[in-house]
């Protein structure tokens, strides 16, 4: 049996992937209304695929509750955030569920730790506490690193689909998770060191995060002078050996954001070029705030009341909306003391904010200029709905008159 410890974006998914292929699997999270939400028959999040998944999950078994198990190996998949002072990672999720698995765990299970985390973090943090509840580790407890690779939006294909990175600290121990997650994983699943496995992972993020800034940056460097940015990138990527992301509002998610900073938290002194691009990413909400004041003037407009942002996901189709770009503009509006602008997502159901609308048509009849933030499916549907307003555009999706980009 497998217990998978959380049960959120990811572990979530993790678990009923295992359960629909063969394999046991409880699923534990102290959140006691999501457990008893999924003991309803209902997921917590809107994922395509997802609700199927859970019925062939259900149908195998899977079974869900605020107990840690006693069982042969466990899954730790919970939050690993990051102190925005010091830029490391905050542990504190992790060694709070392995805590609890230490209190119920027999000799001889292995604890894959498959959240995200900075390049030591096992050293630092885990091994102590598992050498701290008496276990021996190589011998008592096995520890592996499965990070994972999937995104919003896509979870499920990308699951069966994706490659993987096995750490652990013994190869045997290795081969025997790596055959637990080809039980559904169709990708190449790759066997190395504990160390490495933290480090790909985040090299992957970072390499994603440092590409966008460029973006960013070289969409500064056309406004300045008048150039178009997204014709620029368009002909630049006609290169064989170039592809430049598409530049935006700033990064959001629990991933490209958070990840980096890892590195330049643990590497300070090695990590100029990395630590500047996050300052870039990070700088986009706030210009996508002088873009709106800088259009309100050419346009004579004055009353912000009637200013909204289309989108408060991080990316498009998804109901996500951690680290959002449209909460970090809000967030810095906020620090003006200003009024928060009108907002509006069809993926978010509950209010978040203030000043949240939940019908698209309302919305529109109350604000004249709209900033399209994310490029849901809806928006992209009704684009003549926006016929009429000032339209600040920062995924570059509107054709219509009136429309501004970044």
């Amino acid at each position: 049996m497998v217990n998978v410890v959380g049960l959120g974006y990811i572990g979530l998914p993790t678990a009923l992937m295992m359960a629909s292929h063969g394999v046991e699997v409880v699923g534990t999270d102290y959140n006691k209304e999501l457990v008893s939400t999924l003991n309803a028959g209902k997921t917590t999040f809107k994922e395509d695929g997802l609700d199927a998944l859970f019925q062939r999950a259900l149908a195998a078994g899977v079974r869900f509750t605020t107990e840690y198990q006693k069982t042969d190996v466990y899954i730790i998949s919970v939050p690993t955030p990051y102190d925005k002072f010091s830029k490391k990672v905050d542990a504190c999720y992790v060694v709070g569920a392995l805590r609890e698995v230490m209190k119920v765990c027999p000799k001889g299970a292995t604890v894959v730790i498959e959240s995200t985390i900075s390049p030591g973090t096992i050293d630092k943090f885990v091994r102590p506490m598992v050498e701290a509840s008496g276990f021996t580790i190589g011998e008592d407890i096995h520890l592996v690193h499965a990070p994972e690779r999937i995104i919003p939006g896509n979870m499920v294909y990308e699951l069966v689909h994706n490659n993987r990175t096995i750490g652990a600290d013994e190869p045997a121990v290795g081969e025997k998770v790596k055959a637990l997650y080809a039980s559904f994983c169709q990708g190449e699943i790759v066997v190395t060191s504990i160390k490495t496995a933290e480090m790909t992972k985040v090299v992957e993020n970072t390499f994603r995060a440092v590409n966008i800034a460029f973006a960013n940056e070289l969409a500064k460097i056309c406004r300045h002078d008048g150039m178009d940015v997204y014709d620029i990138i368009r002909i630049c990527n006609m290169h064989p050996r170039v592809n430049i992301l598409t530049p935006g509002p700033g990064v959001g998610g629990h991933c490209i954001p958070v990840d980096p900073w890892f590195l330049v938290g643990d590497y300070p002194s090695l990590t100029k070029v990395i630590g500047e691009a996050m300052k870039v990413n990070d700088s986009m909400p706030g210009y996508v705030l002088e873009r709106i004041a800088h259009i309100m003037r050419e346009r004579g407009m004055t009353d912000v009341s009637r200013v909204g942002l289309y989108g408060l996901t991080y990316k498009e189709n998804v109901d996500d909306f951690r680290e959002s770009p449209t909460l970090q503009l809000l967030e810095c509006q906020e620090k003006h003391l200003a009024e928060p602008l009108k907002v509006y997502d069809p993926m978010v159901k509950k209010d978040v904010v203030k000043n949240q609308y939940h019908d698209l048509d309302k919305f529109l009849a109350d604000v004249d200029l709209v900033v399209i933030m994310v490029g849901h499916s809806e928006l992209r549907e009704h684009m003549d709905k926006l016929r009429g307003k000032v339209v600040l555009d920062t995924r570059n999706i509107c054709r219509l008159p009136d429309t501004y980009t970044l």
